[in-house]
């Protein structure tokens, strides 16, 4: 059974953290712009692009909830500040 194109493989496991995964991200995007992979190549790049993608949103949608979870009642706007 062929393996669903957003599960990483072994050989290709997700990075560790956000930065680098837009870092590969980016050098994904300049080779794929440059046309400097065979189109076998192109598909498998395209497709862990999309895997960095999903990981890259799945980060910045973890980080958004747990900043609205200290934002809730507990941050007040700083007013009268430099007036």
């Amino acid at each position: 059974m062929p393996k669903s194109k957003s599960t990483p493989s072994k050989e290709h496991p997700l990075p560790e953290t956000y930065e680098l995964a837009v870092l590969e991200l980016e050098d994904l995007v300049r080779q794929m712009e440059a046309a400097q992979l065979p189109l076998d190549e192109l598909l498998v790049a395209y497709e862990r692009g999309s895997q960095l993608l999903t990981f890259c949103r799945d980060k910045l949608s973890s980080l958004e909830d747990q900043i609205k979870r200290l934002d809730e009642g507990q941050l007040k706007p700083l007013t009268g500040v430099g007036e």
